[in-house]
């Protein structure tokens, strides 16, 4: 659905090449949210607005857009693996929401082409 596309593939590419954000960053001493919790909130609450948005999606579409959200973390954890468990600080907290974000347009525009 969207990770076998070239704007799935530019949007890794822009995370990748935002890495330094996540590479030796500290966070506030009261940090209690990881890197991948934080990713796990953004991402679920692009992908309800996705089918709340969307209340034609049939079962199945439904399921095919979580297996792909499942295979989209799974990238995100073998790209982060270093810094996964770290706490997140503000800077990472705006890019993962604007990432989520570029991963919901994607769902978006691939759902309203079909």
């Amino acid at each position: 659905m969207v990770t076998d596309t070239d704007g799935y593939i530019q949007i890794i590419e822009y995370l990748t090449e935002h890495l330094s954000l996540f590479e030796n960053s500290t966070a506030p001493a009261q940090a209690s949210e990881t890197v991948m919790s934080a990713i796990e909130v953004e991402l679920c609450d692009q992908i309800i607005s996705v089918c709340s948005q969307n209340q034609d999606l049939t079962f199945n579409q439904r399921n095919a857009i979580i297996r792909e959200v499942d295979a989209i973390v799974y990238d995100l954890e073998e790209i982060l693996s270093g810094v996964i468990n770290n706490p997140v600080n503000a800077a990472q907290q705006a890019f993962i929401k604007e990432f989520a974000g570029l991963i919901k347009n994607l769902f978006d525009t691939v759902i309203h082409k079909e």
